[in-house]
């Protein structure tokens, strides 16, 4: 009896479907794609309506072999890859790739990867769906052209081989235009004033924070500050008004693509790459003690925060038994991102009562943290809010106001299962001491503090990810990959958790702004995204975005060709000479940035590190400053006599001293400022 051949994209979900499924089924993996444009050419031929030019991966052949004779003897073919627009690409693909009778050919698709789940998905297959295949192939064209068409040119500007692409070239912007904000953000100085008051028969004092008059006053400087302690010299402290109230959090809702690999970076320090390929394998199946191999999350790809309706019921059921019926939250609006295609449910765990506890021991470490801030997410998402009580105390001084506000929790709700640092600070307050209008307050003492505005922060993997969904470039499938190739281009460098643009990634940030400013703008990248889900929803024929693209792209690559060509640099010739062999050796581009090679290559192969001269002496011992780099890529400042002086900065010192404190002075955009932020001067930078 010929059987029914069940083909997905992973060897981990052979295993785990095949245990689902009778002997009347065989299932086999196609290794992810199996056909693709080549590697060697653009492959989309442009003069017949930019058809695209589809070979046999290298190396499948054999795969391929092997699947066609299962598909020979198969009586039904079913095509289980993905459940998105790669996966409906990919078995739109192998449909060609393996001759297959589409009479015999339905495509299944399940959210997520459990018995009850592949089951219904067999009894309700259907077509492949062109729309979300002509959606992919429409991607896929675009990023092949920019990719094609823009990579030699920068390959001959910087003479290495770069590329660039219509998504991370709009990432690494993103970046760059954030550390050129840094660069040029000057801080301004601000105080705060706390007054400690005493309360009879309480032994710690009552901090209040200085409010202002009528309306709140931000103290700006030293003066103003002298001002308001002069005007509060010998006041009385009384309390002025008195305001309880109770205040309720909602509960957050269960985790999109985006939304866990932020939480993922910020809790468990995974960066995009690491969660992905762990949720990848939660979702796949992992072997359970006493179940076998099983799914044990929903589909990792997904911009929905959408939950099935027996999913929440079941949740609802055991958020009931196990925390009591008050415990269980109403349904509170979900409001969807303006972008979001809701094609799949939010990632959820396939069973709510497969606790993280249960089976912690058939998971790896990275498996169970992941799987347990997935499962804690989403059952805080169908409990009660969190209550707290409050109370703010307004406390009169002369003619001016401080406050005390404090906070405690009242009723935990979704804080027993899933809490935020900043929500646990929240809850270790207490409430302010039981103050009335008539408690007497005497002042202990004031005290001042001066602070100045910090720059907006480095972005992180985390915050890249929620700017790229928030600007719409971009979709839940790739924003990792984006992030990992700019990071393995060296366009970018990640420390700590920040990412700093590189050497290299300014050069080519600068050229793609310069001479292709459409590609890396973000409204048109955004609008672009939004075409392909008309392609998806059947509403733009993927072709007509591709015809309207290309003339533009054409005709920017052919002008900069001609300006290239007019610019080509050469290499610059230092005065460092080559102790092998005498010569001037001259500066080169490498992966990392510049350095010095002898231009006698290949007879003479000496290289060094480069360092860029300033044209600054040293604040500190009068010798040449340079531009350096750290080991990761990030520029700063420092002393040519390193490491006898440890002199640095982050950003470019001056020759002009501060007139003010006599320190030296710093570039921040059209701005000289005062390396002493106790200082604070600044001028206008010549021009």
């Amino acid at each position: 009896m010929a059987k029914n051949l069940v083909i997905v994209e992973s060897p981990a979900k052979v295993k785990t479907i095949k245990k689902f499924l009778g002997s009347n089924y065989e299932v086999a993996a196609s290794m992810g794609h199996v056909r693709d444009l080549p590697k060697s050419q653009m492959g989309i031929d442009i003069e017949n309506d930019f058809e695209p030019k589809y070979i046999t991966i290298r190396g499948k052949g054999e795969l391929l072999a092997k699947l066609r004779k299962s598909a020979k003897g198969a009586s039904h073919i079913y095509l289980a890859t993905d459940p998105d627009r790669e996966g409906e690409a990919i078995s739109w693909h192998l449909i060609s790739a393996l001759k297959l009778d589409e009479k015999k050919v339905r495509r299944i698709t399940f959210n997520e990867i459990t018995k009850n789940a592949v089951k219904a998905s067999l009894k309700s297959p259907r077509d492949i769906d062109m729309n979300l295949v002509d959606a992919q192939q429409c991607r896929r064209v675009l990023d092949r052209m920019v990719g094609y068409e823009i990579s030699p040119l920068l390959w001959a500007k910087v003479k290495r081989g770069l590329s660039a692409g219509r998504v991370q070239s709009v990432a690494l912007r993103i970046i760059a235009d954030r550390e050129a904000e840094i660069g040029a953000f000057i801080p301004s100085e601000y105080w705060t004033l706390d007054a400690e008051l005493a309360i009879a028969g309480e032994k710690k004092p009552l901090v209040a924070h200085f409010y202002g008059g009528d309306k709140r006053i931000n103290i700006e400087s030293k003066e103003q500050l002298d001002g308001i302690l002069a005007a509060l010299e010998g006041v009385k402290y009384e309390v002025a008004d008195i305001k309880t109230s109770e205040r309720s959090k909602k509960p957050p809702l269960p985790f999109t693509t985006s939304t866990l690999q932020q939480e993922a970076a910020k809790t468990l320090n995974f960066s995009t790459s690491k969660t992905m390929r762990i949720a990848q394998q939660l979702y796949e199946g992992v072997d359970i003690a006493g179940e076998g191999t099983v799914g044990v999350i929903t589909y990792l790809r997904t911009d929905s925060t959408r939950i099935a309706d027996e999913a929440d019921a079941a949740a609802r059921r055991y958020i009931a038994a196990e925390y009591g019926e008050d415990a269980v939250g109403h349904a509170h609006s979900e409001n969807q991102s303006r972008n979001a295609q809701d094609a799949h449910e939010a990632i959820r765990p396939t069973d709510i009562t497969r606790t993280p506890v249960r089976i912690k021991a058939s998971l790896s470490r990275d498996q169970f943290r992941l799987y347990q801030l997935i499962w804690r997410r989403f059952a805080a998402s169908r409990m009660a809010n969190a209550v707290y009580d409050t109370v703010s105390v307004k406390i009169r001084a002369g003619e001016y106001y401080f406050n005390v506000s404090a906070s405690k929790i009242k009723k935990a709700g979704f804080m027993d299962v899933y809490t935020t640092d900043e929500e646990e600070k929240t809850g270790s307050l207490t409430l302010a001491r039981s103050i009335t209008k008539d408690t007497e307050l005497s002042l202990g003492r004031l005290v001042p503090e001066q602070h100045f505005t910090q720059p907006p922060a480095h972005y992180t993997e985390a915050s890249l990810v929620r700017a790229l969904e928030e600007l719409g470039i971009g979709r839940p499938s790739t924003y990792a990959p984006t992030i990992s190739t700019i990071l393995a281009r060296r366009y970018i460098t990640k420390e700590q958790k920040n990412l700093y643009i590189t050497e290299l990634g300014d050069v080519v940030n600068s050229i793609m702004c310069r001479e292709f400013p459409q590609i890396v703008d973000v409204n048109f990248t955004a609008n672009l995204e939004m075409l392909l889900d008309g392609v998806a929803d059947g509403l733009v024929e993927w072709k007509t975005i591709v015809r309207n693209f290309y003339p533009d792209l054409d005709e920017a690559v052919k002008k900069a060709e001609g300006e290239l060509e007019k610019v080509k640099i050469e290499d610059e010739v230092s005065d460092v000479i080559c102790e092998n062999c005498g010569r001037n050796m001259v500066i080169k581009y490498g992966p990392h940035g510049k350095f010095l090679a002898c231009p006698g290559f290949p007879e003479c192969r000496n290289t060094k590190p480069f360092f860029e001269k300033v044209g600054v002496k040293c604040p500190e011992c009068g010798g040449e400053l340079i531009l350096k780099r750290t080991r990761k890529g990030r520029r700063y400042f420092g002393c040519e006599n390193s490491p006898e002086c440890t002199f640095m900065s982050w950003s470019k010192p001056v020759e002009k001293r501060c007139p003010k404190c006599g320190s030296y002075m710093t570039e921040r955009g059209n701005k000289l400022v005062c390396a002493n932020e106790a200082c604070g001067y600044r001028e206008d930078a010549p021009k």
